[in-house]
């Protein structure tokens, strides 16, 4: 096998992180897993708690259809909810529901209890660089 360069093994090194990351806090957030939190975590910052799902794909870095097929479960058991955009009736919209405020915040907890098992303190700064690197990659996908 050849050897790879520095940008390859960082990509594979960012989705392993990714895998890793995900299953941690799958079993970590008291029956949220990551993408659900993420989900909650955008509406709950947006305007009127409250966005187009296809923004909302957008912030997640999901197609429509991912989202969707999200979402459909997170509606059945009262984490969101859905409805007509007053602007325009066609639009579908999507908001953060009282059961879903409600896990947000005890997973935003327990997030931030795990946070401190797994980074180093004293590495804000390196963690601020690697935010803007990301940023900048995220750029130019």
């Amino acid at each position: 096998m050849q050897k790879i360069n520095q940008s390859v093994n960082f990509i594979l090194e960012l989705a392993k992180t990714q895998a890793m990351l995900s299953r941690r806090f799958d079993s970590g957030l008291g029956g949220l897993g990551l993408s659900e939190f993420i989900i909650l975590y955008w509406l709950s910052v947006a305007k009127g708690e409250k966005m187009r799902r296809i923004d909302l794909a957008d912030k997640v870095g999901l197609t429509a259809s991912g989202i969707t097929r999200l979402l459909l479960p997170m509606e059945k058991i009262g984490l969101v909810k859905s409805g007509k955009r007053e602007a325009d009736a066609r639009a579908r919209y999507v908001m953060i529901a009282a059961g879903g405020k409600r896990k947000l915040e005890e997973a935003l907890e327990r997030m931030e209890l795990l946070l401190k098992e797994i980074i180093p303190t004293g590495k804000k700064e390196k963690i601020q660089e690697f935010s803007k690197l990301l940023d900048q990659l995220q750029a130019q996908i």
